[in-house]
Parts: C-alpha cells; sequence; structure tokens
C-alpha cells in the first residue's frame, strides 16, 4: 500500500481500542506499558491526536501529544505498525501535530527516550531535533535523550 493511500487524521474515542488491540504491530517485543496510551489523549487532547487511516479503516500509524503550558508540542508516542514502516507516515503525522500545536501557541516540540532508541534518536534528528542526554529526567539514575525543535509561528498565526 502507498503512503499517498492512508489518510492522516484526528484520532477518535473508537481508535485507542483498535491500537491496543494491535499493539504488538506497533511495539513488537518492546515492553511499553499499555497504561500509558490513556484515554485522556482522545478525550483531553484529541486536538492534538493523529492516527494514520488506511482506505480499510486500520490505523497505520498515530501519533499521542498535548501542549504543555510551558509552549511545548509534547509528542508522548508516534508509532506506525510494522507493516506500514518506510511510508513517510511518521512524517506526516508530525506535520499535522505541529500544524495543531502551533494552532494551540507552541513555540517548540519536545519528545523523550530512552538512551539506547537509536531509531527514534535518528528519525528526529532527520526532523530536526536536537538531541541531549540529561541524566536524571526520568528518576535519580533514570536517563533520558531529551528532543527538541523550536517552532516558526505560521503565517497569519499571532501570538497572544
Amino acid at each position: 500500500m502507498a503512503g499517498d493511500q492512508v489518510s492522516i487524521e484526528r484520532a477518535r474515542p473508537g481508535d485507542l481500542g483498535q491500537i491496543l488491540r494491535n499493539y504488538q504491530h506497533f511495539w513488537g517485543d518492546l515492553e511499553l506499558p499499555r497504561y500509558l496510551h490513556h484515554p485522556m489523549f482522545i478525550y483531553e487532547f484529541g486536538d492534538t491526536a493523529f492516527v494514520a487511516r488506511r482506505p480499510d479503516g486500520v490505523i497505520a500509524g498515530y501519533l499521542l501529544g498535548f501542549v504543555a503550558p510551558t509552549g511545548d508540542g509534547y509528542i508522548h508516542f508516534v508509532a506506525v505498525r510494522d507493516d506500514a514502516r518506510g511510508l513517510g507516515l511518521g512524517q506526516r503525522l508530525y506535520a499535522a501535530f505541529t500544524e495543531a500545536a502551533l494552532a494551540r501557541g507552541a513555540v517548540a516540540l519536545k519528545a523523550i527516550t530512552n538512551p539506547g532508541n537509536e531509531a527514534s534518536i535518528a528519525f528526529h534528528q532527520r526532523l530536526g531535533f536536537d538531541a541531549a542526554l540529561s541524566e536524571d529526567y526520568g528518576g535519580a539514575g533514570r536517563p533520558r535523550i531529551v528532543m527538541r525543535r523550536a517552532l516558526l509561528p505560521a503565517p497569519g498565526l499571532g501570538r497572544s
């Protein structure tokens, strides 16, 4: 399936269930706690949660995020199904999130990962993020890579 046949849409309430039922297609054997896929990302932050939906309704990718009071558009999770990787869906999900974050007044994008997650770090660096090690970001002795990218407002989008 070509990436241009996949639409990027705001997430809907039933989407989280589909994502969790197909968890292994997104994360394989990685033991991310499923409870971190909290319904608040759909219900409270639905304007900054996106899915990549195939014509048959199957979710091929998703991004859960929100705009923090600090002005950071925070990307909590982004994932693409194992059978849809390489189609540019991650970049398209980030583009949709960036537009929504800017509309909410975000001044930067931020994502966090573990130091060993080289694929995530490389993906974010390709998108223009700076990556820095923060030794205790996840708690004492729990280092994380903090990735940030400044945003420029789109023409016509003012700041209050």
